[in-house]
């Protein structure tokens, strides 16, 4: 299965795994949690308790028309295929995998103040 991992304070990577439970939560360090933010048949796939066990901040959630953030995914994520006829996970197709690269492309920073938290995107 082909999917888009994407860890703190990183890039994007292509990764190849072979779907199974036991590899999905080693790749994000615990029970999975499916979410599924975007209008396509795509989740992302993260440690259900992440936030609970202190995992550090990945990136943002944005509604999709005012930008403005809904919730942080912590710990490493994966993207990958969820087509709503099937019970399992599925390869990205090429047109995601670059669509999501591009999207996810710059690391966050997250820096909390007394005003609140502040998001830095990390660009080159």
């Amino acid at each position: 299965m082909t999917i888009l991992t994407i860890a703190p304070n990183k890039k994007p990577v292509v990764q190849e795994i072979d779907g199974r439970l036991e590899t999905m939560q080693s790749l994000v360090g615990g029970i999975i949690q499916a979410v599924y933010p975007f209008e396509e048949p795509v989740a992302v796939i993260c440690n259900d308790e992440g936030k609970l066990l202190g995992l550090p901040p990945n990136r943002v959630l944005r509604h999709p028309e005012t930008k403005e953030v809904y919730d942080i995914l912590c710990g490493t994520v994966f993207l990958c295929g969820a087509p709503p006829e099937s019970e399992s996970f599925v390869s990205l197709t090429a047109d995601q995998l670059e669509r999501y690269q591009k999207m996810f492309s710059s690391p966050e920073l997250f820096l909390k103040t007394e005003y609140g938290l502040m998001i830095f995107r990390m660009e080159e």
